[in-house]
């Protein structure tokens, strides 16, 4: 069973609410109404009414069981500029232009819905330029405590179950850091851990990739930035509490497969059995996710934001209704505790 499957089949217990601020996108639409056929929650479509019932009927979707909002007619309109003129006051973000106005945008109106639990989860993306999305994302989202980085995070799902978690790899950071420092990279080594230990319910085993594997004296800053990495990111997992083990630096096929790890006599509980994978930099990272998924055609869900205190993705203009229904179950799912997650039973973890 894929993992989108499983989560879909927790969720029906747990229900979220999912704003989406490109409420009249054809794709957003099929997605939301998938995700209510499915009884994962409620989606929330935020924009024109009017535009999003005749984009629906074109595509002969029905819009039962979704909500709809048109920022300039809802009661938290008032609040929401009140929030927002107080973080321009008093927050540490560069967020400028008048509250109201800014409440009026229905990607910072659906911000705000999740940042004052109104939406347990938000997805954008869909029509704007990753920067711009995600700038509103920074500006107005919680951090998650402890963590300074936001970071994010790729899901592939191979039908090879031999690799990563059943087939499941989780890599980062793939879309929001370009040239990560050694403090950055720990941090989104640790958070990337986090959630696939939520979603996957297994210990997760992180590989910090880089050209080389274990070199006892690099000669590039790179390989020594990714070393220190390493340290830093196993000592934050313990400060944190964050089961998971981590291993580097190393190359990527002694991280994944078994074989290629004995080859080159790489030992220890990670090598070739990594489920996440960090990258050195964004355009490795980037770079890689994207080759996986044209390449070997498998589907991949994100990105997926990390290092906030609310779930939310940021995904590519280039998503299908599938993608993006997807990346809608995770997020939903990262919104519910663990505990309800994966309950525990006397004789052990249920399956």
């Amino acid at each position: 069973m894929s993992l989108i499957s499983r989560l879909s089949g927790r969720l029906q217990n747990h229900p979220k609410r999912i704003v989406f601020p490109e409420g009249a996108d054809p794709r957003i639409i099929q997605a939301a109404r998938q995700f209510a056929n499915k009884k994962l929650g409620i989606p929330i479509l935020v924009g024109d009414r009017q535009r999003i019932k005749l984009t629906a009927a074109r595509l002969n979707v029905k819009l039962d069981d979704i909500r709809i909002i048109e920022p300039d007619r809802s009661d938290e309109l008032k609040s929401f500029a009140e929030k927002l003129d107080s973080i321009q006051r008093y927050g540490t973000t560069n967020l400028q232009g008048d509250p109201r106005e800014l409440a009026l945008n229905p990607n910072y109106f659906a911000c705000m819905m999740v940042a004052t639990a109104g939406a347990d989860a938000l997805i954008s993306g869909a029509t704007t330029h990753a920067a711009s999305g995600l700038r509103t994302i920074l500006q107005t989202m919680p951090r998650q405590a402890g963590v300074e980085t936001v970071s994010s995070m790729q899901i592939l799902e191979s039908e090879e179950a031999r690799f990563g978690i059943e087939g499941v790899l989780f890599l980062a950071d793939c879309g929001v850091i370009p040239e990560p420092t050694a403090e950055q990279l720990a941090d989104i080594a640790v958070t990337t851990a986090a959630l696939a230990g939520h979603l996957t319910n297994t210990l997760p085993k992180v590989a910090m990739l880089a050209y080389s594997t274990h070199a006892a004296h690099p000669r590039l800053s790179s390989v020594k930035k990714v070393q220190a990495a390493t340290e830093l990111a196993r000592r934050k997992a313990r400060e944190l509490g964050i089961a998971c083990d981590i291993d580097g630096e190393m190359q990527a096929d002694a991280a994944l497969n078994p074989f290629a790890a004995e080859a080159k006599e790489v030992s220890g509980s990670v090598a070739g059995k990594a489920g996440v994978l960090i990258f050195p930099d964004l355009n490795a990272g980037n770079i890689a996710s994207k080759m996986a998924q044209h390449i070997a055609d498998i589907p991949a869900y994100g990105q997926i934001l990390t290092g906030l205190d609310r779930p939310a993705a940021e995904i590519s203009r280039g998503a299908s209704a599938h993608d993006i229904f997807g990346t809608a179950v995770i997020v939903a799912a990262q919104a519910v505790d663990k505990r309800y997650l994966y309950p525990t039973r006397k004789d052990g973890p249920a399956a």
